[in-house]
């Protein structure tokens, strides 16, 4: 049984109009690797989970298939944030 990511992962790509090699590059892996994480023959890092829900924006447990809305949560997004200095700071960090 294949897991429940890998048809979102094909559906997502296929509705953002990006081929393999597209979503690969992203990644900085090559098109066979995330071909093969498509099919599922290989298990998907946990850098490409976290680097695909920021490029189609939905949550993790969206994209795993473990909820079925596709909404977004807080804090999934592509763009590195500054640390705030001040919690870091207060955090003794």
């Amino acid at each position: 049984m294949e897991p429940a990511y890998v048809k979102r992962m094909r559906d997502l790509r296929e509705d953002a109009d990006l081929t393999q090699r597209d979503v690969a590059r992203l990644l900085g892996t090559s098109q066979t690797m995330y071909a093969r994480y498509e099919r599922g023959a290989n298990e998907l890092p946990l850098r490409h989970l976290i680097a695909l829900c920021g490029l189609y924006h939905v949550s993790a447990d969206y994209l795993l298939g473990l909820v079925e809305t596709r909404g977004q949560k807080k804090g999934y997004s592509m763009q590195k944030k500054k640390p705030c200095a001040g919690k870091a700071k207060k955090n003794g960090l």
